[in-house]
C-alpha cells in the first residue's frame, strides 16, 4: 500500500476520477488518500456529514487495499463508488453491508451552453414573473436554516453547519424565502451542489428551485472545472432537473462496516 500525498498523484492514479478526487478535498483536512496496484481508496473525515471511503478499482486488488483503510481509520467510514463495484465488494467481504444506491451527478464549465444565471441585485421577484436567485448575507441564514429544517431536515449541508462556502437562495413576491442551493465541500478541481430544497407550497412548480441552482452552479463553476452532486436514485424529479441543467448521472453505492456482532455501523 503506498500513499498518495500530492493531489496530482491521486487525479494521475484515478484517470482524474471526480468522485475520488472530489472526497479528497485536495488532501487536506484530514484526508487521506492511497494506492496498491490499480486500486485507489480515498479516506475523508465529516465530507458532506460523513466519514467515507471513496474507491475504485479492480475488486481483487481493492479488498486488501480497503482492509487495510479501514484498520487505518476506524469502523465509522462509510465505502463508497460505482454500484457495481460496491455490490462486488459486499459481496466478497464478509465486513460490508449494502447501505443502498444513489447518483453522482456533474457537468463541466465548458462544451455546454453557459448556465443563465439570471442574478439580481436584491434578489427578490424577477422579471415577468421569473424567479431569481441571489447570495445569502449572514442574516438571511437563520431563515434559510428553518427553511432546511421544515423541508429537508436529512440534508447534510446546512447554515448552521460547516462545510457550505454560500447559499444562493430565491424570493417569492411577498419575500418569502422559498428555494436554496450551497456550494458546499469543495475540492480545488470538483465543487459540490448540496443542501436544494423549496417550499412544497411557495416556491415548488414555479422554478425557484433551479433558480438557485444555476446560480450556486454557476458560482462553482466560475473557480472549478467541474461541479457535481449527490440525489437519491428514486428523486426522479430532482434528477430531471438536474440534467436540464446539463449534469450527467451516474450510479454510486455505499457500504457500511459492520460490528464485531454482525450489525452495521453508520446507517
Amino acid at each position: 500500500m503506498f500513499e498518495l500525498t500530492v493531489e496530482e498523484e491521486l487525479r494521475t492514479a484515478t484517470d482524474d476520477d471526480s468522485v475520488l478526487v472530489w472526497a479528497a478535498q485536495g488532501l487536506t483536512g484530514g484526508a487521506r488518500a492511497w494506492t496498491s496496484g490499480r486500486a485507489v481508496a480515498v479516506a475523508s473525515p465529516a465530507l458532506s456529514g460523513r466519514d467515507r471511503i471513496a474507491v475504485r478499482g479492480p475488486v481483487a486488488e481493492l479488498l486488501p487495499l480497503l482492509d487495510e483503510v479501514m484498520s487505518l481509520v476506524g469502523p465509522s467510514y462509510r465505502p463508497f463508488g460505482d454500484a457495481e463495484l460496491l455490490a462486488e465488494l459486499c459481496d466478497r467481504h464478509d465486513g460490508l453491508e449494502a447501505l443502498g444506491r444513489f447518483g453522482w451527478m456533474q457537468r463541466t464549465a465548458t462544451g455546454l451552453p453557459p448556465l443563465d444565471t439570471d442574478v439580481s441585485g436584491s434578489g427578490s421577484g424577477g422579471t415577468g414573473g421569473r424567479p431569481v436567485a441571489h447570495w445569502l448575507a449572514p442574516g438571511e441564514l437563520d431563515e434559510a436554516a428553518d427553511l432546511i429544517d421544515r423541508h429537508f431536515p436529512a440534508s447534510h449541508a446546512h447554515p448552521h453547519r460547516p462545510g457550505v462556502r454560500a447559499w444562493a437562495g430565491v424570493r417569492d413576491e411577498t419575500g418569502r424565502l422559498t428555494a436554496l442551493a450551497a456550494d458546499a465541500w469543495p475540492a480545488p478541481t470538483v465543487g459540490l451542489l448540496a443542501g436544494v430544497v423549496s417550499d412544497p407550497v411557495h416556491g415548488r412548480g414555479r422554478g425557484h428551485a433551479a433558480a438557485a441552482c444555476r446560480l450556486a452552479l454557476g458560482g462553482i463553476l466560475g473557480r472549478s472545472p467541474r461541479a457535481a452532486l449527490m440525489v437519491d436514485a428514486w428523486n426522479g424529479p430532482a434528477i430531471g432537473l438536474y440534467r436540464r441543467l446539463g449534469l450527467d448521472h451516474r450510479q454510486l453505492a455505499a457500504a457500511a462496516q459492520r460490528t464485531a456482532d454482525g450489525a452495521a455501523r453508520s446507517r
